[in-house]
């Protein structure tokens, strides 16, 4: 393995995260991987974020809290009932203007 910071190495990097989820083509995995068996720079790289990526799927994996659930569903519902009175909003504000424009042509 040898130290490296071409081309290669850009490509290998830019490309981890679908390497690593696999999401990109074969050729493209076959590439990454010889190309991370030679570079110990990559490989490092590689190796850190295949833990990290395992560490996070393993944490997923538990239920949240249930007061945690609950403010997240709170937020979400309030996101939502933003979104949706600005629509109305919106809404209410063409059905004026559209009211206008029909009273002017009268």
């Amino acid at each position: 393995m040898s130290e490296c910071d071409g081309p290669d190495c850009a490509s290998a990097l830019e490309n981890l995260y679908l390497f690593l989820d696999r999401e990109i083509d074969t050729a493209s995995c076959d590439e990454i991987q010889a190309h991370i068996d030679d570079c110990s720079t990559c490989l490092s790289e590689y190796d850190l974020e295949r833990v990290v990526k395992a560490l996070v799927s393993r944490s997923c994996s538990e239920p949240a809290p249930e007061p945690l659930r609950e403010k997240v569903l709170y937020s979400i519902r309030q996101v939502h009932v933003q979104i949706t009175e600005d629509a109305a909003t919106q809404r209410v504000v063409v059905s004026e203007q559209v009211h206008q424009v029909t009273e002017r042509r009268s």
